[in-house]
């Protein structure tokens, strides 16, 4: 079913299905989370990212990290969604090379530790992930302040992205963390795609995946651009079920009634 999925719309693969063959298609907002990255890189510290929802912000995230010299940065990678907190911490520890202790103050030390081995004997930065920041409780906030706290807080040895949803700004905001708001050095907010990068953004992928023909006609495109509100991932999920819907209706070029079919499908249209 798949194959024949595949072949009646002349597709190689999949380019909207999660998993698939990574399609980048870079937008303002993209280059912009990009250069302010760069930046981050360049001047250590914390540095934070938000966005809604299936913006894109671990793929801009995983792009610049992966673009990083690897002789210069030691990137690690870490999420709180599936880990109590003393593990989320251990997993730090063990992402920098060290043997994890068990009670929390030797564990800071472990961190901080490790850190300084990178920054100072190998002169390599390291640079901590922190994705789904928006679920840190204040007390981590204030841990990690703490935990990232050298010399009496008189340099940066380490760069802290902190990732998360729009909701980790108005923690942020709170009096509690005006001292860890005073150490971040970049910020940046990711609001969506404009409607004529929406329509690159759906071309690109289809190009990529060796499509040659109009799939989508224009009423198509402007249907589900309208519905998705400038959120890649929600484009995705309408393009894929529109090919889904558009194969079994045996349609060669899908349009905005098929689209319509495929975001009541998706519950968009609630």
């Amino acid at each position: 079913m798949t194959e024949y999925f595949y072949s009646f719309y002349g597709l190689e693969f999949n380019p909207f299905q999660k998993n698939a063959k990574t399609v980048l298609q870079e937008t303002a907002e993209t280059a912009e989370a990009k250069t302010r990255l760069g930046y981050l890189a360049g001047s250590f510290g914390f540095g934070v990212l938000t966005g809604g929802p299936g913006l894109g912000k671990t793929t801009v995230v995983r792009d610049w990290a992966s673009s990083l010299n690897p002789s210069l940065f030691k990137t690690s990678y870490n999420t709180l969604s599936s880990l109590t907190v003393m593990d989320f911490y251990r997993q730090i520890a063990m992402e920098l090379g060290a043997q994890p202790s068990f009670r929390k103050n030797d564990l800071f030390n472990d961190i901080q530790r490790e850190i300084k081995r990178y920054a100072i004997e190998k002169r390599v930065t390291p640079v901590i992930i922190i994705d789904e920041a928006d679920l840190l409780s204040h007390k981590i906030l204030t841990d990690l302040q703490i935990m990232f706290n050298f010399d009496m807080d008189s340099k940066d040895l380490a760069i802290i992205l902190l990732v998360g949803q729009s909701r980790l700004n108005v923690t942020l905001n709170q009096s509690a963390h005006e001292s860890l708001r005073q150490r971040i050095v970049m910020n940046y907010h990711m609001s969506g795609i404009s409607k004529e990068e929406g329509r690159l953004y759906i071309a690109k992928k289809l190009e990529a995946a060796g499509v040659r023909q109009q799939i989508f006609d224009p009423n198509a495109v402007e249907a589900i651009l309208n519905a998705s509100n400038g959120t890649p991932r929600m484009i995705n999920k309408i393009c894929n079920r529109s090919l889904i819907i558009g194969e079994k209706q045996g349609k060669n070029i899908i349009n905005a009634e098929t689209v319509m079919k495929a975001i009541d499908d998706t519950h968009l249209g609630d």
